[in-house]
């Protein structure tokens, strides 16, 4: 209902959402909008990318924050020929129109492994992820979900940015270590 979606302070819609109603997005961007609550928005598959550009597009710009894996930043930057350096199209999304121009856009891109980049601001930086020995390695479905429910933890706490993916790749850690996406212990990571 209204009153649900209007109670939030923040708001987070998967790519996936884009390929069912547009307009829904629409109504709670354009509340996020209005009262300068938190936008965010996970490109979530290389599909969405391809075959449902517009609806991107109209979501991207009240994007305060961008999730996506390496995977799905290749695919946008090879489809709005942004190049193949992802720090660079990072910096390029963060820089693209936003229609709340009171917040810059963050953008941040998992790397699995290898370090996730996050780009505001004219700035990239790339935060390294521990390594984890392979033999603890179970099942890595669930691992970008877990890092954007650990970034987002976090950042309704209101830690900085840097905090906010250390909790995400705390999350992902744990996540790719059990057997689908299940809890094993209560969480013992602290804000």
């Amino acid at each position: 209902s209204k009153s649900i979606y209007e109670s939030a302070s923040v708001y987070y819609i998967a790519g996936f959402f884009l390929t069912v109603s547009v307009d829904s997005l629409k109504i709670v961007a354009e509340h996020a909008l209005a009262n300068n609550k938190t936008f965010c928005l996970n490109l979530s598959a290389p599909f969405i990318i391809d075959f449902f550009g517009d609806q991107v597009a109209t979501a991207l710009e009240y994007a305060d924050y961008l999730f996506c894996n390496e995977s799905e930043a290749a695919a946008y930057g090879k489809k709005h020929g942004l190049g193949d350096d992802l720090k660079e199209v990072a910096l390029k999304i963060a820089a693209s129109p936003k229609k709340n121009t009171v917040k810059p856009r963050t953008v941040i891109f998992t790397q699995g492994s290898e370090s996730t980049i996050v780009a505001c601001n004219g700035k990239v930086e790339a935060h390294a992820v521990q390594p984890l020995p392979k033999e603890q390695l179970v099942d890595t479905n669930g691992a970008g979900d877990a890092f954007v429910g650990g970034f987002l933890a976090s950042l309704l706490a209101e830690k900085d940015v840097s905090k906010c993916v250390d909790a995400g790749h705390w999350a992902a850690r744990f996540i790719i270590q059990q057997s689908g996406c299940t809890l094993s212990k209560p969480c013992e990571y602290k804000l």
